[in-house]
């Protein structure tokens, strides 16, 4: 099982920007930060523990994909409204996903790319019937 994980990014302020929004609508904040008094080098986002880091140290423009969990539709769409209310593009706006093109039944997510190209997504699995 993946403990955490992490991007780099070009401008670590810049991205936080985006992420503070974006994650924050997941329930996600700033649980560490490299310097810890700025921020600067590195960002851990999580509830109790840093669960996925922005950082200058690794490469940026790979164009990542990272999805997270989210407890419902409506956190999904507060994702994908926060995230390009702050400088994200629509990559695929909130809705269910089709299983004709292999998504499972019930998987509502959001698509947005981060200010280097990442794409990155919010799922909500809804229980099968």
């Amino acid at each position: 099982m993946i403990d955490h994980t992490g991007i780099g990014v070009a401008d670590v302020a810049r991205s936080a920007a985006f992420y503070d929004a974006a994650l924050g609508a997941l329930g996600l904040r700033r649980a560490m930060q490299l310097p810890q008094d700025t921020g600067a080098d590195g960002i851990g986002y999580g509830r109790d523990y840093p669960i996925f880091w922005i950082d200058r140290f690794h490469p940026h423009g790979v164009r990542q994909h990272t999805a997270f969990a989210a407890t419902s539709r409506a956190q999904v769409d507060a994702f994908h409204a926060a995230a390009v209310a702050a400088g994200g593009t629509d990559n695929g706006p909130p809705g269910l996903r089709g299983v004709e093109t292999g998504y499972p039944a019930g998987y509502y997510a959001a698509f947005v790319l981060d200010p280097d190209g990442n794409n990155i997504e919010a799922v909500f699995r809804e229980p099968s019937r």
